[in-house]
């Protein structure tokens, strides 16, 4: 019996900035988690999300 997968998938989006930002409030890279329509939705997904690291809003990208 095979499983269907659904539509909707759970994706980690992570802030761009850290990685580059030496002048940061605390080390480490801001993640979150979401979930997303695979039908609407192929591309990778961007949301500008608050960042505690950075202590600003930044772009926060679809990662792997």
């Amino acid at each position: 019996m095979a499983s269907k997968k659904g539509v909707r998938l759970i994706i980690t989006i992570e802030c761009t900035e850290c990685r580059t930002n030496t002048n940061k409030r605390s080390p480490g890279v801001s993640r979150y988690t979401t979930s997303k329509n695979r039908r609407n939705t192929t591309a990778r997904l961007e949301i500008k999300k608050f960042c505690p690291h950075c202590n600003t809003h930044t772009v926060h990208k679809e990662i792997k």
